[in-house]
């Protein structure tokens, strides 16, 4: 039996042993889909000597590093911010949206930012359905998070590949 997934082409092993010289057509082949960003040109070449003092070299990484935030929510109160990820998708737990002029938005945090652990409960290995539970119980949050712009065009591609491997799978005899 041959399967087809997400345009490869599968051999199961039960076909391999009777069929090993039997050639798959060139019609049936399917290339592989890869899914990837947009390109983005590369930024002019500036000579070091002048990175210093040029307005379009920016050497700043802080913005990356891991940071603390602080949020009180009082009993009922919205926590301001959406979270999206988990253990399932093995890309750990992202802020996938932050209200205008919430609490979470006056406290710093963005879209894109990486939850990395809160109340010192690591999140970086976490069910969503627990992070969610321990998000809405505490009243005190402590978060540390670092900033990954590119986080929700993968959890994104990542959903969007696990469709697609799920709704590819045909039988081909």
């Amino acid at each position: 039996m041959i399967y087809r997934r997400a345009g490869l082409m599968v051999r199961s092993r039960s076909s391999c042993s009777k069929n090993m010289d039997q050639k798959i057509p060139y019609d049936d082949y399917q290339l592989p889909v890869v899914f990837l960003p947009s390109y983005e040109s590369p930024p002019a070449w500036i000579p070091p000597q002048e990175r210093i003092h040029h307005p379009d070299y920016n050497n700043e990484l802080t913005q990356f590093l891991p940071r603390s935030v602080v949020l009180k929510k009082p009993p009922g109160a919205q926590l301001g911010f959406n979270i999206r990820g988990g253990k399932a998708s093995q890309l750990g737990i992202f802020i996938s949206k932050v209200v205008p002029d919430s609490d979470a938005h006056r406290a710093g945090l963005q879209e894109g930012d990486q939850v990395l652990s809160v109340n010192d409960v690591d999140f970086q290995d976490i069910e969503h359905s627990k992070a969610v539970e321990i998000l809405k119980t505490a009243r005190e949050i402590l978060m540390n998070v670092r900033y990954f712009p590119y986080s929700e065009y993968y959890i994104h591609l990542s959903l969007k590949t696990v469709i697609q491997l799920i709704s590819s799978v045909v039988l081909i005899q």
